[in-house]
This record gives structure tokens, sequence and C-alpha cells, in this order.
């Protein structure tokens, strides 16, 4: 078979045009390879031979209202490590667990922090101790992919005294990462994890940094400085409160290891001067994962050291809340502060065929309703909560907000227990299935009604001032303040007045006076079904010029009395001691 001539030519252009073809598009990629994307494959390159390495931001400084340090960060280490797969580092830290003891819970920690971020060093010890890093620095040629970096620790100063509200930090959770709230965070990272470091965690948290080390084929480090500039960490504004370590460390003191309760002392307008709650715990044991002991220790502890008694604990306010009931029927014009009740008080009150003790069984005689407050007399306010009536009684309370949070900014406060109509009281008996024996239980701060120490302290801070009830606040957040009750100038002074008779001679809290200083305030012994009565003090002083209101409640404490004396002499350290200078903390 032979080809025509031309059939060849024609053969060959073709062939021809197919070589050219193919060598302009080898051409062309690699023009666009070595040239166009350099830039970008030199990238690629980099990022195999280079690894980041975060560098942890100091989390801003906590500050009291004197520039005392509450929370600060102090040096520390964590380990790393880098790993080319889940198996390689579940062997490395296998090899690893035999120098420094590793929990196979911490070992599958690390694994799902790889899986969740394989180009992020895995954190093996978020705060590795001085002996730790010893060792394996001693062990690094055994393990090269192991980094090993100084880390800005958390530390509060004053440990156990501000753990009812500063909190603690810890490392974010897996559930956390996949949470809207924790947006931009990474495995890994330390989070405020209660208290003032959860609530102001945005305010708290620093911006991150890093820095970058050279690796081989096998992701072993083979340099690991100068690799690339480092991006330096920016450390997070500093917070100030309105605390007053101050007086938060008297307080602490005067509890010690013997009493169990809360308390929580704030200015007229809503500053936050102090919040304890007894027994306490020590937040720097939490720091970089709690020891198991030590939480099993505090949850075994029946008196609920974890459970904070000032923003948490719910108790029937007991005679504290005669207060309320006064300010309702004064507003509503049902007694004035001279009405004396039909019956006197003799020790009780019949009420169909039950007698309802008063706290004297000797009785009290005929009272007015500013004596009444003076003396606490429960038959006085058993007729009161009749004349009310229950309907007008519960409306009251939902008014003076005793259904609700105080607002202080510390996350987990518990609501208070309310009825939110009568038809509670229909829900919880049936219709018909309750009398008015709830009306006279719940006048005297009894019944279906529990506060927590912060609501009795907002409440007071409206008989201090003028009816309207502040916000307790510490750190940055706006201070709230609203109406709670109108009564006029008169009406208030006369509760004041009445108020300063308790803690004097002639009323409950006579063991409380302080010379020099007229305190205001009204003692409460609430029933407890679970052991000794629980005491209230919620007061201010000096009644004339109010710069403290106080709420105090001790556990078990037997009479109000008791919590009395103690706020009396928290008070007396708030007004009395020396003038403190505050430091100078700009800048920092």
């Amino acid at each position: 078979m032979s080809f025509h001539p031309n059939e060849i030519q024609r053969r060959g252009r073709f062939a021809r045009a197919i070589v050219g073809i193919t060598v302009a598009l080898l051409v062309g990629a690699f023009f666009r390879t070595q040239v166009l994307q350099n830039a970008t494959y030199a990238l690629k390159s980099e990022e195999n031979r280079l690894r980041e390495v975060p560098l942890p931001a100091p989390r801003g400084m906590i500050y009291d209202r004197h520039g005392l340090i509450i929370a600060e960060n102090i040096p520390g280490y964590s380990v790393s490590i880098l790993s080319p797969s889940p198996d390689s580092l579940r062997a490395s830290l296998e090899r690893l667990g035999a120098i420094v003891t590793l929990s196979d819970d911490a070992i599958e920690s690390a694994v799902r922090r790889m899986r969740r971020d394989p180009n992020r060093p895995t954190v093996v010890l978020s705060d590795a101790s001085f002996d730790q890093v010893s060792v394996l620095e001693e062990h690094r040629s055994e393990f090269p992919s192991l980094i090993i970096q100084a880390s800005p620790k958390r530390y509060y100063p004053d440990g156990p005294v501000v753990s009812a509200f500063v909190g603690y930090t810890g490392e974010i959770s897996e559930s956390e990462l996949n949470s809207a709230s924790y947006d931009g965070y990474k495995s890994g990272q330390q989070i405020g994890r209660a208290g003032l470091e959860k609530q102001y965690e945005k305010e708290l948290r620093g911006r991150e940094g890093s820095r970058f080390v050279e690796v081989d084929a096998r992701g072993r480090v083979v340099r690991e400085s100068g690799a690339r500039p480092d991006l330096l960490p920016v450390p997070a504004r500093a917070l100030k409160t309105h605390l007053d370590l101050d007086l938060q460390r008297y307080i602490a003191s005067y509890f010690g290891d013997s009493l169990q309760g809360g308390v929580l002392a704030m200015e007229p307008t809503g500053e936050v001067l102090a919040v304890y709650s007894a027994p306490t715990f020590d937040p720097n044991r939490f720091i970089g994962g709690i020891p198991k002991d030590y939480w099993a220790e505090l949850n075994a502890d029946p008196r609920r050291p974890l459970y904070n008694k000032a923003i948490q604990g719910r108790y029937p306010p007991g005679s504290t809340f005669k207060l309320a009931m006064a300010a309702m029927a004064l507003e509503s014009g049902i007694v004035t502060l001279n009405d004396r009740m039909p019956a006197p008080c003799t020790g009780g009150y019949t009420f169909g065929t039950r007698r309802f003790k008063c706290w004297d069984h000797k009785g009290h005689g005929s009272l007015t309703l500013a004596q009444a407050i003076e003396k606490s007399c429960d038959v006085y306010f058993y007729q009161l909560g009749l004349r009310i009536g229950l309907t007008k009684l519960i409306a009251g309370g939902v008014d003076l907000d005793f259904r609700d949070r105080s607002g202080i900014d510390l996350p987990n406060e518990s609501a208070p227990l309310w009825p939110y109509a009568v038809d509670y009281y229909n829900r919880l008996f049936g219709p018909r299935g309750w009398t008015n024996a709830v009306v006279l239980n719940l006048s005297i701060g009894q019944g279906e009604n529990s506060q927590t120490v912060a609501s009795m302290a907002r409440f007071f801070t409206a008989l201090a001032t003028d009816g309207e009830a502040a916000t307790p606040i510490i750190g940055d957040s706006p201070i709230k303040r609203s109406r709670l009750f109108t009564l006029d100038d008169e009406d208030m002074q006369g509760l004041r007045s009445a108020l300063a008779g308790v803690v004097s001679g002639r009323g409950t809290a006579a063991s409380a006076v302080v010379q020099g200083v007229t305190i205001g305030g009204k003692t409460g012994t609430a029933q407890n079904t679970h052991g000794a009565d629980h005491a209230w003090f919620v007061g201010f002083a000096p009644v004339e010029s109010p710069q403290i209101v106080i709420s105090v409640m001790l556990e078990f404490g037997e009479h109000g009395s008791r919590a009395a004396r103690a706020a009396s002499k928290i008070i007396a350290h708030y007004l009395k001691r020396p003038a403190i200078t505050p430091l100078n903390t700009e800048g920092e």
C-alpha cells in the first residue's frame, strides 16, 4: 500500500501541529507554575516546612476599686506535640507517659484535640510544672516533635477569699467549640469557666499570637526559632471592678472555718463591694485542670463549697420580708406607721382552729407598725397580711421583683421563688384546696417564698434611697435602677427610723449596735426543715446617709441576731477603717 506524496505531507503537518500544541501546552503549564503561581506554590512549600505554634495572650488583669490585684498572670509552661496522624500521636503520648504521668483520659483528650485541628500543635500539658518541664527537657532527643514553651498562667493572689465572684479559667470544650458563643476560638485555648472570668470573657480574652517552627518530612522539629518572624500576642485590657478587696478579706476572716452562708455588700447606688460564700474553695487549684481528688473532696463536702450561697442559694427570707409587707401596705394606704391591729400580740394568733405562734411566746402587746418592725412581731404581720389579701399580696411581691433575679453581673444566678398569681395555689392544692393560712405564712417570710442574698440586698437599696432599687454590679456593666414603690418622705423616714430601732436597745438586733454608727436593718429567722433555722440580717448604714447596704445569711445560724452581729462587724470595718488611697493602674 502506498501513499500519495501530498497525503504524506499532510500527515506530517498534522503531526507537527500536534507536537507543537503539546509543547505549547507544556510550556504554558510550566510558565504558569514557575512564574504566575510561583508565590502560591512557594507558600505551600513553606507551609509544609513550617508549623504555626500559637502564643497564648495574657488575660486581662482584674483589679478592685483601689487598684489591688484580684487576678493576674504569672509565668507558666505548656507542652505540645506535633504529629502527622492520630495513631502516631497516641504512640508518642504512650511513650511520653513513661516519663511524665498521663492518664488515659488525658491521652484521649489530646487525640480528640488533634482530630479537630490537625495543623495545630496538640496540647498535652496546659499547665506543666517546672519539674515536668525539667524531666522532658532531659529526654528532648527522644521526642523531637515536642514543643515546650512559656505560657501565661492565671493566678489569684487571694485564692479562696475571692472564689465566690472571680471564678476560674479552663480549657475550652468540644461542645463549646461548636457553639456560636465561642466563634473564633480554637482547640486548647483557655476560657473563663465561672464568675467574672466567664461573665467578662470577651473583655478579658487577648488576641493570640504565633511563632513558627521548621519541621522535616516526618513532622519532627528541626528549628524552633527564626523560621519566620513571630506574631506577638496582644494582652487584653484590665477589668477594673467596684469591689473592695480589703472588705472582702475582712469578711473571709470573720467567717473563718466555722460559719457557712453568704454575704453581699454594696453601695446603695449599685456598686458591689463584696460577695462571699462560705465555705469556699481555691480557684488556683482549678487552673490547668482540676485534680480528681480535690474535685471529689469538694463534691463530698456536705457544706457545698461549690454552691454560691450569695447568688444561687434560695432561702425563706423570714422576718426580713416584713419590710416588703410594710412597703406594700403603706403605698396602698392600708395602714400608717402609727396604726395598730385589732388583736394585740399575746404570743400567738388564732386563725380558724389553728394557732399561729409569734417568735416571742410572751407576746408584744398592742403595737404600731413602726414598733412591730422594731420588735419583729409576727402577730401584727399576720393581721396585716389578711388586710392586704392574697391576691394583692402576691401581686405586690411580683411588683417588688421578688420573682426576679437581682441582675448581678455573675453567671448562674438563681431566680427567687414567689407565686405568680393565686392560680399558683389552685394548681398546687386544687381549686379552693387552700385557706388563708398561706397568707399568714407569706406575711412573715415563710411558705412559698425563697429569696437569694443578692435579691434581698437589692430590695433594701430601695429602702436606703427613695424606693428605687439598684441592680448590683461588680464590673463594667451599666448600673440599672427601677422603682419598686413610691412613699412620701414622712413614710420613708419612718421606715428608716423603725429599721434603726431594730439595731438599738429596743429591737431584735440590740447586740449588733456599733458605737458611733447608726445601723438600720431587719433580722430574720427562717425555718429550715433540714436542721437548725437559718439566720438573716439585711440593712444599711449610716441610716442618715447610707454608704453601704449589706445582706447576710448564715446557714443553720439559729437566730437573726447572729447574722446581725456579723453584719455590724462588717459595716464597722468598712466605715471606720482609715481611707485607702487608690493605686494607679492606668495603662495596665
